[in-house]
C-alpha cells in the first residue's frame, strides 16, 4: 500500500529532500529501485536522479521474457531514470530494443555493460544491432559478454571511451584490429576467454593496461604498439611482439597449449613483476624475455619444457652465477622444476667469485619434481642460500615426485635435513 511520507511524523520526514536523494542513489539494483519507489510519492520522484540501473539474471520470469513484459519494464524504468549514467543488463532482453534505450539516455550515459548470451533473440546477434551503440556517443567504459564479433562493429569513432572488455566471445583477427582502432583514447583493454586466431594487431597510444585471454591451441600472434603500457596479461599466442614497452612494469605470458615460439619486448627498464608460464616454450624466446628484463624484482618461472618443434626437450644449463649477475634486482623467485633443473648442473658454481652474491633476493618458492642429481640440486639449495645476503624465506615445494624408488625417499630425506640446518629461512610444502 502506497504512502504520503508527511503521514509517517517523523523519522525520513524530516530528512532534508538532498540527503533523501543521495541515500536513495546508492540503490542500483532494479528491484530493490523499484520497491523503495512503492514506499511513497517523495521516494518516487527521487527515482529521476539516480545515477545507475543494474538488471540482474533473474530480474524478470520466463513469462515475462517471453511475452515481452521485460523489455517493457526496461524501456519504462530507462526512461524515467533522467540522469542515467550506468546501464548495466544481465537478465535476457531483446537486442531489437537495445538501439531505442541507448538513444533516450545517450547524452547522460557512461558505462555500458550487457551480457549479450542472455539476449532473448541471440540470432539477431550478428544483424548489426550492436552496432547502436555509436548512439552512446559519450561512454567511457564498454563491457560486453557472450558478444559475437566475427566483423568490426560500425562504433564510428568512440573518443570518449576509456575502458573495453568483451568476455567470452568468438572473434576474428581484423574485427579486433578494427575495433581497437574505433577507440583510440583507451587506457584498459581486456579481452577474456575469447575464441581467435590469426595475426591480432593492435595500436593504442594511451593504453596502459592490457589484458588478453585467448582460448585454444591454434597458431596466433599478437603485435602490440603501446608506448605508455604498463601491464600487459597475454594468454594463448604463440608469437609476439611489443613496441614502446619501456614504462612496462608486469607483464605476464602464457599459453597452456601448444608452444610459444617468439618474443619480441625490447627492453624492459621499468619492469617490476615478469611471469612466464605454458607446456613448451622455444628456449630463444624464454632468454630473449630474461635478457630484456634484467632489472625485474618478481620472476615467476613455470615452463615445463623447451624445444621447437613437436619433441619436448628439458632446459639447456643455465650457469646460476650468471643469471643472478644479470638480474641484480631480484627479490622474489619462483621457480618451477624445469628451470631448477637448469640452475642444477654439476658447472653452474665453476666460475664462482670470491666476491660473488645474490644482493636483493628475499623470497625463493622452488617447486621440485624429480629425485635426479639429488646432489647438485642440494648443491644449488645450500648455494642459493649461503650467497643470497638478504634471504628471508625458501619454499621447497615437492610436486608429483613419484615415490616408487629408494632415490626418492633418500632426496627426500636430504631435503629434510637441510630444512632442519636453516630452520629460520626454509620450509618445506
Amino acid at each position: 500500500m502506497e504512502m504520503e511520507c508527511d503521514d509517517w511524523g517523523g523519522g525520513m520526514n524530516s530528512v532534508p529532500e538532498g540527503v533523501v536523494q543521495h541515500i536513495l542513489s546508492m540503490l542500483s539494483n532494479v528491484r530493490d529501485v523499484a520497491a523503495c519507489a512503492s514506499v511513497c510519492r517523495r521516494w518516487r520522484e527521487c527515482v529521476p536522479y539516480l545515477p545507475a540501473l543494474f538488471f540482474p539474471r533473474n530480474a524478470f520470469d520466463a513469462a515475462a521474457v517471453g511475452t515481452g513484459a521485460a523489455d517493457e519494464a526496461i524501456g519504462r524504468m530507462v526512461a524515467a531514470v533522467a540522469r542515467l549514467r550506468e546501464l548495466v543488463i544481465y537478465c535476457p532482453f531483446s537486442l531489437a530494443r537495445l538501439p531505442g534505450w541507448l538513444a533516450m539516455r545517450s547524452a547522460s550515459l557512461r558505462v555500458l555493460e550487457l551480457r549479450m548470451d542472455a539476449a532473448a533473440d541471440k540470432e539477431a546477434a550478428d544483424a548489426g544491432y550492436l552496432d547502436c551503440i555509436a548512439l552512446a556517443t559519450g561512454l567511457e567504459e564498454l563491457r560486453l559478454w557472450g558478444v559475437l564479433l566475427t566483423k568490426a562493429p560500425a562504433w564510428g569513432r568512440l573518443q570518449g571511451l576509456r575502458v573495453l572488455e568483451i568476455v567470452g566471445a568468438p572473434l576474428r583477427d581484423t574485427a579486433v584490429t578494427e575495433a581497437a582502432a574505433a577507440c583510440p583514447n583507451l587506457t584498459d583493454l581486456s579481452l577474456l576467454g575469447c575464441d581467435c586466431s590469426g595475426d591480432v594487431s593492435i595500436q593504442l597510444s594511451l593504453l596502459q593496461r592490457c589484458r588478453l585471454d585467448f582460448l585454444g591451441g591454434g597458431n596466433c600472434s599478437l603485435l602490440l604498439c603501446a608506448p605508455r603500457l604498463e601491464s600487459l596479461e597475454a594468454q594463448g599466442f604463440t608469437w609476439i611482439s611489443l613496441r614502446g614497452g619501456h614504462c612496462l612494469r608486469r607483464l605476464s605470458i602464457a599459453k597452456s597449449t601448444g608452444r610459444v615460439y617468439n618474443v619480441d619486448t625490447g627492453k624492459l627498464t621499468d619492469l617490476e613483476y615478469l611471469s612466464l608460464r605454458g607446456v613448451q616454450w622455444s628456449w630463444a624466446a624464454i632468454s630473449s624475455v630474461l635478457q630484456c628484463a634484467s632489472q625485474v624484482k618478481h620472476l615467476v618461472m613455470k615452463i615445463e619444457f623447451c624445444g621447437e618443434f613437436d619433441v619436448l626437450q628439458p632446459f639447456p644449463e643455465v650457469d646460476l652465477v650468471d643469471f643472478f649477475n644479470t638480474h641484480p634486482m631480484l627479490r622474489k623467485f619462483e621457480i618451477h622444476g624445469a628451470m631448477f633443473a637448469a640452475l642444477c648442473q654439476r658447472n653452474s658454481l665453476k666460475n664462482l667469485d670470491s666476491r660473488f652474491s645474490i644482493p636483493c633476493l628475499e623470497e625463493l618458492l622452488i617447486t621440485v619434481r624429480s629425485p635426479l642429481n639429488a646432489e647438485q640440486k642440494l648443491n644449488t639449495l645450500e648455494s642459493l642460500v649461503n650467497y643470497s645476503v638478504k634471504l628471508q624465506s625458501m619454499v621447497i615445494r615437492i610436486s608429483q615426485m613419484k615415490n616408487c624408488h629408494d632415490a626418492a625417499d633418500d632426496f627426500f630425506e636430504e631435503i629434510c635435513k637441510f630444512k632442519y640446518t636453516n630452520y629460520k629461512k626454509v620450509r618445506i610444502e
